[in-house]
């Protein structure tokens, strides 16, 4: 069973009050992120942590349609009077789930200095 990070209310706190479509919309992406973090996330990452990345995980999700550059883009360009648009993100799309760089840290995925071998893990009958 998945534990739930955020509520909507704290979204809101962070963002704006949400109709209430975007308030279901908003559940729905709560439960999705919560699921996320309880999949990658290392066991020892504390609660608030997790509801940290949780939170965050949503603003991008719902933020990236207010705002003229999209939250979680790496570049953007606009243009004037020839209405052009251009956005580049580091992972993830506007609208989507995903976690960012900083994410990844708090949650301790990703890569970690360090080898193993997975002979090392074989039984010698394997072999």
């Amino acid at each position: 069973m998945t534990t739930i990070y955020a509520t909507v209310a704290e979204i809101e706190q962070r963002y704006k009050k949400l109709d209430e479509g975007d308030a279901e919309r908003c559940g729905a992406l709560i439960g999705d992120a919560s699921a996320m973090i309880d999949a990658f996330a290392s066991k020892d990452v504390t609660e608030d942590v997790k509801k940290l990345v949780c939170r965050n995980m949503v603003l991008r999700a719902l933020g990236s349609g207010d705002i003229n550059i999209p939250i979680g883009a790496t570049q953007g360009t606009q243009t004037g009077l020839g209405y052009s648009q251009s956005f580049t993100f580091g992972s993830g799309q506007s609208g989507e789930l995903y976690f960012s760089k900083m994410d990844k840290r708090l949650l301790r995925i990703g890569n970690r200095i360090g080898a193993r071998s997975p002979i090392e893990f074989m039984e010698a009958g394997d072999a």
